[in-house]
């Protein structure tokens, strides 16, 4: 319905014009931000970004409704192909799955490895006093307290993100829950909104979750350090994000579907992503096609700097030329 309303709204003359994009709620803030300031910039367009999450964003886009879609995980190559129309898959930022967790008396200074977090939301360590966690926090007084799992609902992005990492370096997790935007979690409770993931790790002692490094921030939730494929344990932040594309920046290809968890390099954070648009190659209409291109083009140079300034990783200097030069085809 409130799509349905927001179309109803749209302008189709030569002077105003309104783009509507359905996607993920972990980039929600900039890409309002966004939105905002391009419409100050250019008064005639305006756009609108309705945080349905990944899947809801993917069915839509492919079946030709909507102008934009936003989301974290590439789209399945079979889906793509099934598509009403081609569809280019556009990387915007960096982001990262932050790992939160709430425990009586510790607001930060936890530790935690690969191996110990999949085996967490697996449901194969179940207290905060496990030997495991114990080990690699020496000097912590953790508590005999039961583990709460929480975990996104099916078809979200963040799902993707933190489903790939675990599947890259534990083999039960991917034969088990798989990885995907609707993982088959072995244990915990479910949130449907990124706030919802938020507001059920504040309320629940012994809470274990993840979200985008930019809302666990604005939340005020302690925040683990994770040890990466070089043995560092690392939090995430602008620059350890950075630091895990860097490290692949030579295997980018040209469709920019590139996984960038678990990345080699000291400083590298292991659980770093991008986030991206899916765009239709050509719009349905010639007017809104050279809005979205317009504003893409806004987006790869002024509104880099804008994610910058508020926090998030703007994409490696190579990969952004890259995808400049393939948003520059959008028609």
């Amino acid at each position: 319905m409130i799509l349905a309303l927001v179309f109803s709204g749209i302008v189709y003359g030569q002077t105003a014009i309104t783009l509507v994009a359905t996607g993920s709620s972990l980039p929600e803030p900039l890409y309002v931000a966004w939105n905002d300031e391009y419409h100050k910039q250019h008064a005639e367009v305006q756009l609108r970004y309705l945080p349905e999450g990944t899947g809801e964003s993917v069915k839509r886009i492919l079946a030709g409704i909507g102008d934009l879609g936003g989301g974290d995980a590439p789209i399945p190559e079979k889906q793509l192909k099934e598509a009403a129309r081609p569809i280019v898959e556009l990387p915007t930022v960096l982001i990262g799955m932050a790992v939160v967790y709430h425990l009586p008396g510790m607001p930060g200074g936890l530790r935690l490895s690969s191996s110990t977090l999949a085996n967490i939301f697996l449901g194969k360590i179940t207290t905060w006093n496990d030997p495991g966690i114990v080990k690699l926090n020496p000097d912590l007084k953790l508590a005999e307290l039961p583990i709460k799992v929480v975990h996104r609902t099916d078809g979200k992005g963040s799902n993707y993100i933190f489903s790939d990492y675990l599947s890259k370096v534990s083999a039960e997790f991917q034969s088990k829950a798989g990885r995907g935007v609707s993982p088959k979690w072995p244990v915990g409770q479910g949130a449907g909104r990124t706030q919802d993931m938020l507001d059920k790790v504040r309320n629940t002692v012994g809470a274990i979750g993840y979200t985008e490094l930019n809302w666990a921030i604005k939340a005020s939730l302690p925040i683990a350090r994770i040890r990466n494929a070089a043995g560092e344990f690392v939090k995430p932040s602008t620059k350890s994000i950075s630091e895990a594309a860097n490290a692949l920046e030579t295997k980018m290809t040209d469709d920019f579907r590139v996984s960038l968890t678990n990345a080699p390099g000291k400083e590298s954070y292991p659980i770093a992503s991008f986030t991206w648009l899916y765009v239709p190659a050509t719009a349905k209409d010639a007017q809104r096609g050279r809005a979205v291109a317009d504003y893409l083009a806004w987006v790869y140079t002024n509104g880099q700097d804008m994610a910058r300034a508020q926090g998030y990783a703007p994409l490696p200097t190579s990969v952004l030329a890259k995808v400049r030069a393939k948003a520059a085809t959008i028609r």
